[in-house]
């Protein structure tokens, strides 16, 4: 016998919390249920804990939409909670001439995304703020920070417990279906499996959306997309850090570059790379770090900070971006938040691709969900 419940967020990640919260603060009886033992074991714990300002999304997409919104929702949060963060601020650098160019479009894509605060910086104002940095231009974002993120995710999920919502760690979704009547029925595993007919299903499971997506009969497989599995390498530097602030590369052909962030404890790291993974589930993915890896990243590094010494950079953590294309197109890999109107199943809303600016995006994305359940 199927235990009948209201609403029911699959995954405890950053997202699924932030969902699982609003969706009690509505008044809804929340179950959030979690493969693993413990909130955000994910992609939510390998990241750099940046809170992104808004910068690099096309104009109209859901990415640049959120990351701003979401930047000043969970500035207020951590500030109105007592969660430890600084608006350290970030510096994206051109090295060479042909790089400014670059700056001026991120320039103009984030005041696209209302974000009309960044400072183009000359060669001796970036040096004025970064002695240790080799460039010829930079912007200036001042809105750019860094936050305890266990800490933030441990208070989603403990306002939501007070509102009467309930978290069931050691439960994978093993799959389930449609039910006439438009409910989700969910067979869920673990050490007590339990079948739950849902009144709705909010499908945040990140790294894993996809695939518990088709193992629920019933649900449209044309509108399930593609995921592609990005790892990046972390690595940091052992020392007192040589910036005051992050540090971006100027985009260039191909990616982001090797960017240096901090953490509140003033630990320096680089990265993430970009490795595309060839794993079908992502129970395959192999969390190590390959260290050979270390060459590329002095390379990159030294384009901004020549002086990077030998031997400095000790191998740090791994993470996985869900991607929906290999693309570098700005729209082709942007959030996707379909509700019902998007792929005709009542009582469910998915969320595909959800990578960075996720964590920063995090509260936004929440509203998102209850305007689809409302639309």
């Amino acid at each position: 016998m199927a235990e009948q419940v209201d609403t029911v967020v699959i995954g405890a990640g950053v997202v699924g919390l932030a969902a699982a919260r609003a969706l009690a603060l509505a008044g809804r009886d929340v179950i959030l249920i979690e493969a693993a033992e413990d909130i955000g074991t994910g992609t939510s714990s390998r990241n750099s804990e940046v809170i992104h300002a808004g910068i690099y999304y096309g104009e109209g997409s859901l990415k640049g939409k959120c990351c701003v919104r979401g930047k000043w929702l969970l500035y207020e949060y951590l500030e109105t909670r007592g969660i430890e963060h600084q608006r350290i601020g970030k510096l994206i650098v051109a090295v060479t001439e042909d790089e400014i160019p670059a700056l001026h479009d991120l320039k103009g894509k984030a005041e696209a995304n209302g974000m009309p605060d960044l400072e183009y910086l000359g060669q001796n104002q970036v040096k004025g703020r970064e002695p240790n940095v080799n460039a010829v231009a930079a912007l200036w974002s001042p809105t750019t920070g860094i936050f305890e993120s266990h800490a933030y995710m441990l208070s989603l999920q403990g306002e939501m417990e007070d509102r009467g919502g309930m978290v069931a760690f050691n439960t994978p979704v093993l799959g389930g279906e449609v039910l006439p009547d438009g409910r989700i029925r969910l067979r869920c595993g673990g050490a007590a499996p339990m079948d739950l007919d849902c009144a709705l299903v909010v499908n945040a499971a990140g790294l894993y959306a996809q695939h518990i997506a088709r193992t629920i009969d019933g649900l449209d497989p044309n509108k399930i997309p593609p995921i592609h599995y990005a790892k990046g390498h972390y690595f940091t530097y052992a020392g007192k850090s040589p910036f005051n602030h992050l540090i971006y590369p100027a985009p260039v052909p191909g990616g982001l570059g090797t960017h240096s962030s901090l953490d509140l404890g003033g630990v320096t790291r680089f990265g993430p790379d970009v490795e595309w993974l060839d794993v079908g589930h992502p129970d395959d993915i192999d969390y190590n770090v390959d260290e050979t890896r270390a060459e590329d990243f002095y390379r990159d590094i030294r384009r901004y900070w020549p002086d990077l010494p030998d031997g400095a950079l000790s191998p740090g953590y791994t993470g996985v971006r869900p991607k929906l294309t290999t693309s570098k197109d700005k729209f082709a890999n942007d959030f996707i938040i379909d509700g019902p109107a998007a792929h005709g199943t009542p009582g469910y809303v998915a969320l595909y691709g959800i990578e960075s600016p996720g964590l920063t995006s995090s509260l936004a994305i929440a509203e998102e969900v209850l305007v689809r359940i409302d639309g």
